[in-house]
């Protein structure tokens, strides 16, 4: 925008003479002034906002920065908003000084800083301090157009067919009327589930507090605060509207709850898992998303170079995943993909002339030609328990998600000593600390070494936003914190991304693995079982072409798809 001092002081007296003009013409067509003064051609966009914020005294908010910020359609509903094409903006805690503390600031946005009469129903909406700016009206209508209509939202959370979900939890009371419902707790809990839906977050965190309740989302494995509604007794309404949609106990605040349950939205069937956990301060909720329809059409093309896993490390674990028998193991933290990753695999080597069955918890991908099976602890249907029946239904390869006990452990080791290729997980930092997990287990390790054939570590790093990336120079602090040097980033391509609304301002869209595998041999299965260090091991993985995560990492560094910062945070640095 230009600056007030680069116009000269006539063209100010002839803008000040077009204001009543303006004035009068808006009046009489109903129109906001700011459209008025650009019909009559008089003014650039940037002249007309900065007049009528010399005018008004009212500050400016561009497209690039209320994109920033996240409609609250809670006061003013999203037909109020496209009626008088206004938005209340919050999380914006940067703008002006903010008086109410650490809170962010909520700002009401309209296209007209004339308008007195909504500028008063807007003071009498919204509680406590808020802002006040003004936009261009396209601006606003803009910003608008890209948030679906609340009372759609509301509208399309059906409930499905009974008989379809009868694995899924759904009280008739939770979605009866849903979409004509004006309550503020449904209205709020819904559009949350519509908007998180539409902004590819993984998780919601409902977290109760002091002041009131937080809503976060976890976009890219990274957490980050959508709203907060400083209202502690709404926070218990809207914990209590979860637990009815997932049908657990209301009157429990004591002890956590898991539930589930599930919408349409946008025309796909949608899961919410539900974790409530009692706190200090009250119940805090998470709801992981599991869009099925998309995970299924994702899976029908999935594979191991979709992961961004380089084609070396690639090539190495499907010569690992079509062995004849044995136990391949992906381990890593929780989010880091390790399901995914064992589905690329099955997709690779599936030929429709095996059996391949699985027992997961829960079923998170679905798959065509493959037997899958839920675990059910309330039922008895444990790990173990399925893998025992899986043994006796002639399988050729069987994928178990997860290891978490010595008796699941032992089957597993068992079977994969007796003819099945077995696909497993378990929690590692990384390849070298499985072993001692299955130590720790009290695992016979010469069975366990005997039968594994591989251990894949996995990260999963965010990538540089493409609409906002930029060259970018590290200093030395950052190199050293990062244990690399200049000269080994000399020839990469270094990129840093800016903010932008396509990436609500995190500078990262997308992620990749990176993974690090191990491929035991009869030299490595000795030195395990003598319980050599692990630095011994990390010595003689390295002479047999072992690529470490590390170094995987820093080479997308190079190449200008993540940052420094990025894998510092992922990755071990040492």
């Amino acid at each position: 925008m230009i600056d007030q001092d680069t116009i000269p002081l006539a063209d100010f007296t002839r803008h000040a003479s077009l204001i009543a003009q303006a004035k009068q013409l808006a009046l009489a067509d109903g129109a906001p002034i700011l459209t008025v003064l650009e019909k009559l051609g008089k003014f650039s966009p940037d002249e007309m906002l900065l007049f009528a914020k010399s005018e008004s005294g009212m500050p400016v908010q561009h497209l690039a920065e209320m994109e920033l910020s996240t409609p609250d359609f809670s006061v003013f509903s999203y037909s109020d908003c496209l009626r008088q094409n206004c938005v209340v903006l919050s999380g914006a805690a940067e703008f002006g000084d903010n008086i109410g503390g650490d809170e962010p600031r909520r700002i009401f946005v309209c296209d007209d800083p004339w308008n007195s009469a909504l500028i008063s129903l807007a003071s009498y909406r919204l509680p406590g301090y808020f802002d006040l700016a003004f936009a261009h009206p396209l601006e606003l209508k803009a910003l608008l157009a890209r948030f679906g209509n609340d009372q759609e939202a509301l509208s399309q959370l059906i409930r499905l067919d009974r008989a379809k979900t009868e694995t899924l939890n759904f009280e008739e009371i939770s979605l009866t009327s849903i979409a004509g419902d004006e309550s503020q707790v449904v209205r709020l809990v819904n559009s949350t589930l519509y908007d998180a839906h539409s902004n590819r977050v993984s998780d919601i965190h409902f977290e109760n507090s002091l002041r009131g309740l937080t809503i976060k989302y976890r976009i890219d494995g990274v957490i980050s605060t959508a709203r907060t509604l400083p209202d502690s007794g709404l926070a218990e309404q809207v914990v209590s509207r979860l637990k009815v949609m997932a049908e657990l106990d209301i009157g429990e605040k004591r002890v956590p709850q898991d539930g589930r349950f599930s919408v349409s939205l946008q025309a796909r069937e949608v899961d919410f898992r539900v974790s409530i956990m009692p706190g200090l301060f009250g119940e805090d909720a998470v709801l992981r998303i599991l869009d099925r329809q998309s995970l299924t059409t994702d899976m029908a093309q999935l594979n191991l170079d979709m992961l961004g896993i380089d084609e070396k490390t690639s090539q190495v674990m499907r010569r690992l995943a079509n062995q004849p028998y044995g136990m391949l193991l992906v381990t890593g933290p929780t989010g880091s993909g390790k399901t995914t990753t064992l589905y690329a695999t099955l997709s690779e080597i599936k030929r429709g002339d095996d059996k391949i069955i699985t027992i997961e918890d829960p079923v998170e991908y679905q798959l065509e030609d493959i037997l899958q099976i839920p675990v059910n602890e309330k039922k008895g249907l444990t790990f173990a328990r399925g893998l025992r029946s899986i043994l006796r239904h002639d399988p050729d390869r069987i994928l178990v998600g997860e290891i978490r006990d010595r008796e699941t452990a032992e089957i597993a080791i068992q079977a994969a000593l007796t003819g099945h290729l077995v696909y497993t997980t378990v929690h590692a930092n990384n390849v070298f600390d499985v072993l001692s997990r299955f130590r720790h287990m009290q695992i016979d390790p010469y069975s366990f070494v005997s039968a594994l054939n591989g251990v894949v570590a996995q990260r999963l790093v965010r990538l540089v936003c493409t609409h906002c990336a930029a060259p970018f120079t590290p200093d030395d602090v950052l190199l050293q914190d990062s244990r690399v040097t200049r000269e080994l980033l000399s020839d990469g391509h270094l990129m840093k991304g800016a903010g932008c609304a396509h990436c609500r301002g995190s500078g990262y869209r997308g992620r990749r693995a990176l993974a690090e595998v191990l491929v035991l041999d009869d030299d490595l299965r000795d030195a395990i079982l003598q319980q050599v260090p692990a630095t011994q091991l990390k010595e003689m993985a390295r002479q047999r072409g072992m690529r470490f995560m590390r170094e995987q990492a820093v080479d997308a560094v190079r190449l200008g798809q993540t940052t420094l910062e990025e894998i510092n945070r992922v990755t071990f640095t040492g």
